[in-house]
């Protein structure tokens, strides 16, 4: 009965350290935006369009990590860009190359930083951070918005550009009458 006992203790021991050792992934459901690179929305966007959404940061900017830590882990957010979008986060100052098709985007060296090339196209040469940037679901560009935004505002242009309200009405009657028809 003790051997018993010892395998029993000695298996349920294993079984828990194993089941603690596993990857994220493999133990719950994915939680929060699941973003990707911009390479990868590419590839995807190939077999299964969709529009793409692009947070397009820098290590150093204090309002892209504030977006990161309130609007990006909204739950409506993260819900609503999980379902309808391909999220890409892109740090505008990425020294890597970047090939879209046949495209290939360089690191441009300017000053104290340098800048890659993506981020200029991105931001039709204006580069604020943190800038958000929709495109549709051939990779066309619908709107780059710079400057930081609060979940609330964030969820309402998500969804105002997901759901194709962009094109037939504009911003402030969607918020004033279809947004809140929708989302009371």
């Amino acid at each position: 009965m003790k051997t018993f006992k010892t395998t029993f203790l000695l298996i349920l021991v294993i079984l828990t350290v194993s089941t603690g050792f596993r990857s994220d992934s493999e133990s719950r459901p994915a939680e929060g935006i699941q973003w990707l690179t911009i390479e990868e929305a590419f590839t995807k966007i190939q077999k299964e369009p969709r529009k793409v959404m692009i947070d397009l940061y820098t290590d150093w900017c204090g309002w892209c990590k504030v977006m990161d830590r309130e609007t990006f882990k909204n739950k409506a957010v993260v819900e609503y860009v999980n379902k309808k979008y391909y999220a890409v986060k892109l740090d505008a100052e990425q020294k890597e190359a970047i090939t879209l098709g046949d495209k290939k985007f360089k690191y441009l060296a300017q000053g104290g930083r340098g800048i890659n090339e993506i981020a200029l196209a991105l931001t039709n040469n204006q580069p604020s951070y943190p800038t958000t940037v929709f495109l549709d679901d051939k990779f066309n560009m619908i709107q780059p918005l710079p400057g930081y935004l609060k979940a609330k505002e964030f969820h309402q242009i998500i969804t105002f550009i997901g759901d194709d309200h962009h094109k037939k009405e504009d911003f402030e009657a969607y918020k004033s009458k279809t947004y809140s028809a929708l989302y009371p």
